[in-house]
């Protein structure tokens, strides 16, 4: 309830509420605005009917904020109340019975309010929290079309990313995480390999596929296979890649099976083609460490190209009834077959060499079937036994066990693999790869000015990454033959 004061008439309403007037034509006093602000601070209190008698009876009494109108009437200059005429409103008479009402909102009577006041309570009335500020994209005159979501690991607004863009066709093999079918693409109406990776709703897309990704996505190059597109739903993640319709381990099955082997000059184009798609990727400092024959596609012209660069299970084409375990150790270097952890590009070349010994021989180099030391005591039965005259600080390596390894003495390849010497050069070649010490490797850059490629045609030094060597004239793919081997 408001008091009434000099120079303002006071009214009663039916529920026994006071309102105040303000008094026409007449500026407000500094007391005035006073009551008024406290009134719209704390709002009007009514209380009940019952009381409402007794109020009109004692209403100069009533205080307002807990001093009586009176004295809010007899203030000091100062604006204090004088100590002698401090009077508080006891509020002990009141009872727990008694209806008192607290009014959060603003009182009716706000209309009168000056203009001061009325900005408060705009200020008061505020949201509390106001609505974010618009990016300045949205700042324009008109707002942006709205924007489809898409899944394209390539950015843009384009159709790739997009699944309904391909057709999967049969099922060319499968892994422990991914399937791989034949596929055909809308986009470019060609028939494409799809790798559908399986994501797991706890763990999501396994880590060897984002490693596949992102070094696909930065490595163009025509001995490394391509990656078209990446299709992310919800529960796969598909890579699209260039259809190849083959791999190398499959190429020898057909053609160089019961130790016929390869004629030495595909053998020839397709050493080089994996060099030079190694050196392309170790120039960027990118090792692929699993080079074995199903990792290596080949295309109907003859054209080689890596593939699976994560490290991934699946299989861009069918491959061998081998495990994946067994068949790695096949191509894995002696000196992390030790527990080296400190390999590099050298890694990846000790591949190359015995990839280059079983196109020509037509068997697996050192095909070890039970365990790590079994693989071992394959590669020392060939090359001799390491020593620390021969590789300083083998035996320190924490995978030297002399009880677990049988000596043999130091011998050249060619004793164990006599048709490296009916190609020219072959023997040095494979010698230059297939080092026990990885520091002794050739690289692949040196690997490709081997004195084994000089029958090649010089302009397959010049052409550029994406550029196959099959544009130079004189380079083809020539008929395998089961007498293969004896052509040089």
């Amino acid at each position: 309830m408001y008091c009434q004061d000099k120079g303002s008439v006071a009214s009663k309403s039916k529920e026994g509420s006071v309102t105040m007037r303000e008094k026409k034509g007449g500026a407000l006093s500094r007391v005035q605005k006073l009551k008024k602000r406290l009134s719209h601070s704390f709002g009007r209190l009514s209380i009940s009917k019952e009381e409402a008698d007794d109020v009109a009876t004692r209403e100069h009494q009533l205080p307002y904020n807990g001093y009586s109108e009176e004295f809010l009437d007899r203030l000091e200059p100062n604006g204090n109340i004088p100590t002698d005429k401090d009077r508080r409103y006891e509020w002990a008479g009141v009872g727990e019975h008694e209806r008192v009402h607290r009014q959060l909102s603003v009182s009716s009577d706000s209309k009168l309010l000056d203009v001061d006041i009325r900005e408060e309570a705009r200020v008061v009335l505020r949201n509390r929290r106001p609505p974010r500020p618009k990016s300045e994209v949205f700042l324009g005159p008109d707002p942006p079309p709205r924007r489809a979501k898409r899944f394209s690991a390539f950015g843009g607004d384009s159709p790739f990313g997009k699944s309904d863009a391909y057709i999967k066709l049969e099922q060319l093999g499968e892994g422990s995480y991914a399937t791989v079918f034949k596929g055909y693409s809308n986009l470019t109406n060609q028939v494409v390999a799809l790798k559908e990776i399986r994501l797991q709703e706890e763990e999501g897309a396994p880590f060897t596929a984002i490693r596949e990704a992102s070094l696909l996505k930065e490595l163009k190059h025509s001995n490394i296979v391509t990656l078209h597109d990446i299709v992310h739903t919800r529960e796969t993640l598909t890579f699209v890649f260039e259809f190849v319709h083959t791999d190398l381990s499959q190429y020898m099955e057909r053609h160089g099976s019961g130790g016929g082997g390869l004629d030495p000059r595909n053998v020839r184009l397709f050493l080089f083609q994996l060099l030079r798609g190694l050196a392309y990727c170790h120039r960027r400092r990118v090792l692929h460490r699993d080079v074995k024959p199903q990792n290596l596609l080949i295309s109907e012209i003859g054209e080689l190209k890596l593939a699976d660069f994560g490290l991934a299970r699946a299989k861009s084409v069918p491959s061998h009834t081998y495990s994946h375990e067994v068949v790695t150790l096949w191509y894995r270097p002696p000196d992390v077959l030790l527990g080296s952890t400190e390999y590099s590009t050298s890694l990846d070349m000790w591949g190359v060499g015995c990839i280059f010994v079983e196109m020509l021989t037509g068997l697996p180099t050192f095909p070890g079937v039970r365990d790590t030391y079994d693989q071992l005591d394959k590669i020392f039965r060939v090359l001799g036994t390491p020593t620390e005259d021969s590789w300083p600080g083998v035996t320190h390596l924490r995978g030297y066990q002399a009880h677990k390894l049988a000596f043999y003495p130091l011998q050249k390849l060619g004793l164990s693999f006599p048709r490296l010497y009916d190609v020219p050069e072959g023997d040095n070649m494979a010698s230059a790869l297939l080092q026990l010490n990885p520091d002794d490797r050739i690289g692949a850059d040196d690997a490709l000015r081997h004195p084994y490629f000089a029958t090649l045609p010089p302009k397959l030094y010049e052409l550029p990454d994406e550029v196959s060597i099959f544009s130079v004239e004189g380079c083809h793919l020539f008929t395998e033959s089961r007498h293969s081997a004896l052509k040089t």
